[in-house]
């Protein structure tokens, strides 16, 4: 059962295995970002990838087939993991690797197969793994591109002199090797030339003197910068006369604890030789400041003297650097940055001979201790060219443009990340500034306090709301991170190139706006909050294209829509706007002449087809079927027996032997009763003068109990027997009176194709229903007259019947 189990179990782990998960979290450049997800295995990612970043992860191996594929790839970052096994041709198709990163991980030991056909590669670290040496052969012999090396570790004891075979020159190489206890003198020899060396040498320098003397010697070169971290410098000083016997010029102290008696050492050790530059971060002074007795020793070489980060154990016994007048007297650069300093007394500041460049920025400087420390304003340090008080305590410009006026070779002074509240009307400055940097204040507006002289003003991350003031010699302006809601006007900037004023309040600016600046070439005015118009996103997606003299220097990504609300989020340099929104008058007014030409065409159609008067003819039967008549009986409303509908061609006819023969007594023609006298309506005697015409026709149909239709040629030609016609359809098959209301007479053979074809009914009556024809025959003429006496009587007698 167990050994069940177990097979069980290493199936789960093999199923496991295969089961890599993928990462699409790649950019246009095609860096994938991959870190931090918590992947155990390595994901599939696309194998166009160019960068590929698995930091951060819990992936213990990588394969054989993990990066198969990815033959383009050039940045592969590992570092962060769990790794503990590499397969020895998992980088084999990484024939375009440039960067390897294998840091922070579980590798005891390193395999040579692994770089073997990595002939590309330029940078590979290996800090910070649990590997005591770098293997029993040469590990980095085909890397001959290599430029950056990061080796070494907790756990590294042993450097041999073929460890770093085939390396002949690096940039930069840094090792970590505070634990080391076996060293080959020369292991370190044969890369030349070599640029910045940084060591961690902390064990070395307790225990073993030699050893730490033998690896900085072998990477001490005039030209080499070494950086030493680590360190307790409270020991011999030995390996530092090494370095002064190889004329090293830049040493760099990083985590230094240091005695009173390991700096006079170390000064002792360094006298006369060629040193020009002297850097220490993150120090801790032990002692009491009592450096004196190395005041015989030379340091005039010393040009630079850089100290951040300091922390003094006894401050308050730490005694007076007047004693120091032998170290001072030389530099031209001191930057003393986050030391806590509150005052450097202006006794101190008179040793600073030379001093051209002063940084004391991130300290507890007052408006009260600047003033001790510049000796109130005196012109103590005639030579000062660049001073940085950024990120004290200050809070009154004018005291600070007072301490300075009378540094007559002062360019540039940084008093960033000051109290600056408000800004006097009038300032005075020494005429050589040409560099001002006020950002990260509280301003609210600026004055002319600001020197006329200045080329570049950085006003950035302040309150202000607007910039009104003439700087003829500015060349970059920097107002970033304020309020202001247009472009400064650019007359007052005749020489102005440069200018940022990102994530404030401006909604959008054009291209006369530009034009004002003569000479700007670059424009970062990204983050704002734009209105995106039709004449703002055009102007812009012409400068993005380069049809700008003035170039977008921060991209088209950072011009962002802010409203209107539909385009909220868009980058402003792809949004497509319509002809409708932004040609909106064009678009009303062709809109309108396009409207304008169809409603005219519309009316020509409609009044060859007659529509309007069809339109009228409807509107008059509507009105005359609603009308109070309607609902009387209908017998009381006739007053006719025939309306006659004809041409006017044909009105002889009707006027001389129509009405005489049916209106006119007659002698009895044989039938039993003599006939009565009919009543016909005629349009020239019975329509009323005065009333409309249309009027005129619904009240002669609706008092007429038939409706005899003369037709020829003459009525089909003429048009107002044709609208008479349409009259007629609506009452002819309304349905009240139905189709036998209607008689045709035919004045003259006319076929029912003769008949317009809209008049549909009309012609459908002509094929269904027998017409009368009017006989050219005289001897007929009896018989036609008493078939239309009879037609017009039929309806009466029914009615009568009823």
């Amino acid at each position: 059962m167990e050994l069940l189990t177990n097979l069980y179990l290493l199936h789960s782990f093999a199923m496991c295995r295969g089961q890599r998960s993928s990462c699409d979290r790649c950019d246009p450049r095609l860096a994938c970002d991959c870190s931090h997800a918590g992947y155990t295995l390595v994901p599939t990612v696309t194998d166009r990838a160019l960068t590929l970043d698995l930091s951060f992860n819990n992936i213990a191996v990588v394969t054989g087939g993990d990066l198969t594929g990815h033959e383009k790839l050039r940045i592969l970052i590992l570092h962060r993991n769990r790794l503990s096994e590499i397969h020895p041709s998992a980088f084999d198709s990484l024939w375009s690797l440039e960067q390897l990163d294998l840091s922070d991980n579980q590798l005891t030991a390193i395999n040579r197969r692994w770089f073997s056909k990595l002939g590309a590669l330029q940078e590979l670290n290996l800090l910070h793994n649990p590997y005591s040496c770098l293997g029993s052969r040469p590990v980095l012999q085909r890397l001959r591109r290599l430029k950056r090396l990061m080796f070494g570790g907790p756990a590294l004891e042993e450097l041999r002199r073929r460890d770093l075979s085939g390396v002949s020159q690096l940039e930069e190489l840094t090792v970590q090797a505070n634990n080391l206890r076996r060293y080959e003198s020369g292991a370190l020899a044969d890369v030349w030339p070599l640029g910045r060396v940084t060591l961690s040498l902390h064990g070395p320098f307790l225990t073993n003197i030699a050893l730490a003397s033998d690896v900085i010697g072998d990477v001490s070169y005039p030209e080499t910068p070494i950086i030493l971290k680590d360190l307790h410098l409270n020991q011999s000083v030995q390996p530092f006369r090494e370095m002064a016997r190889r004329r090293v010029r830049r040493i760099t102290f990083c985590n230094l604890s240091v005695s009173d008696k390991g700096v006079v050492d170390f000064l002792e050790a360094v006298d006369g030789e060629p040193i020009t530059s002297l850097f220490m971060d993150g120090v801790t002074l032990i002692g009491e400041g009592r450096w004196e007795k190395a005041r015989l020793t030379d340091h005039k070489n010393i040009d630079e003297f850089f100290v951040r980060n300091v922390v003094v154990l006894n401050v308050f016994q730490f005694s007076s650097l007047l004693q120091l007048f032998f170290l001072l007297q030389y530099p031209r650069k001191v930057s003393i940055i986050n030391s806590q300093v509150f005052v450097m007394p202006c006794a101190t500041t008179h040793l600073l001979l030379n001093l051209q460049y002063l940084d004391l920025s991130d300290n507890l400087l007052t408006d009260l201790t600047l003033t001790e420390t510049l000796c109130n304003g005196d012109g103590t340090l005639k030579d000062l060219r660049v001073l940085n008080v950024s990120g004290n305590a200050l809070k009154s410009l004018s005291t600070m443009s007072r301490l300075v006026t009378n540094l007559s070779k002062l360019t540039h002074l940084d008093v960033s990340r000051n109290g600056f509240i408000s800004m006097p009307g009038g300032c005075s400055w020494p005429s050589t500034l040409r560099y001002l940097n006020i950002s990260w204040a509280k301003l609210t507006s600026i004055s002319p306090c600001l020197p006329a002289t200045l080329e570049v003003l950085d006003l950035s991350n302040n309150d202000l709301k607007a910039f009104f003031l003439i700087l003829p010699s500015l060349r970059e302006l920097h107002l970033s991170g304020n309020k202001i809601l247009s472009l400064p006007p650019g007359w007052m900037f005749p020489n102005l190139q440069t200018l940022t004023i990102q994530s404030n309040t401006l909604n959008m600016f054009t291209r006369s706006d530009l034009q004002a600046y003569r000479r700007l070439q670059d424009l970062w005015a990204g983050q704002n909050k734009f209105v995106c118009s039709c004449d703002f996103v055009y102007f812009l997606q012409s400068a993005i294209k380069g049809g700008e003299d003035v170039h977008l220097s921060d991209g088209e990504d950072a011009y962002v829509c802010d409203s209107p609300l539909y385009l909220q989020g868009e980058p402003a340099g792809r949004v497509k706007l319509s002809v409708v929104v932004c040609r909106r008058v064009l678009f009303v007014s062709v809109s309108c002449v396009v409207a304008l030409i169809i409603g005219v065409l519309v009316c020509v159609l409609l009044w060859r087809l007659h529509a309007f008067w069809y339109l009228r003819m409807m509107w008059a039967w509507l009105k005359a079927k609603r009308s109070s008549r309607r609902r009387q009986r209908r017998e009381e409303l006739l007053s006719y027996d025939a309306f006659v509908s004809y041409s006017e061609r044909d009105a002889s006819w009707v006027e001389n032997i129509l009405v005489p023969e049916l209106e006119e007594p007659r002698e009895n023609d044989g039938d039993s009763l003599n006939p009565r006298p009919l009543t016909l309506c005629l349009h020239k005697r019975d329509f009323l003068p005065g009333h409309w015409i249309v009027d005129n026709i619904m009240s002669a149909m609706e008092r007429s109990r038939r409706t005899v239709f003369i037709l020829s040629e003459n009525f089909v030609q003429s048009e107002w027997c044709r609208y008479e016609l349409d009259f007629s359809h609506f009452q002819l098959f309304d349905g009240e009176t139905g189709s036998n209301a209607a008689i045709l007479i035919l004045l003259e053979p006319l076929s029912k194709d003769d008949v317009p074809k809209r008049f549909c009914k009309l012609r459908k009556l002509m094929s269904s229903t027998t017409y009368l024809e009017w006989p050219r025959e005289e001897e007929r003429s009896g018989e036609f007259w008493r078939k239309v006496r009879n037609a017009l009587r039929d309806e009466e007698e029914e009615e009568e019947e009823g």
